[in-house]
């Protein structure tokens, strides 16, 4: 039998939104602390009504623009909640949630 060559070419695009807060008073997190979708604002600079739900990608946070582990929070449409972590974030500290959604065409 003759080798055959397959070329698959899949195409694969995304999408990044993102969302800011910049905390106005102390944070205490401990396990399940969270923050509302509403004391975030958007790309536009509106206030965040909810955050997408990712079925095909993934969320990235940013605390003060050090990336965080990916098991240390979860997101909903509503609210962002810290996992296994405890600590108190200082007034004036920025948060930023990325949800990138990756569509493929095959």
């Amino acid at each position: 039998m003759a080798l055959s060559i397959i070329n698959i070419h899949v195409n694969v695009t995304g999408t990044s939104t993102r969302f800011f807060n910049v905390l106005a008073a102390p944070l205490v997190i401990v396990d399940n602390s969270t923050v509302a979708v509403g004391s975030f604002l958007d790309d536009s600079g509106t206030a965040a009504t909810a955050f997408p739900v990712v079925t095909n990608g993934y969320y990235n946070l940013y605390i003060n623009g050090v990336l965080q582990e990916g098991d240390t929070y979860s997101v909903s449409a509503t609210e962002l909640t810290f996992h296994t972590v405890t600590g108190t974030l200082v007034a004036g500290t920025p948060l930023v949630l990325e949800a990138v959604e990756l569509v493929t065409v095959i």
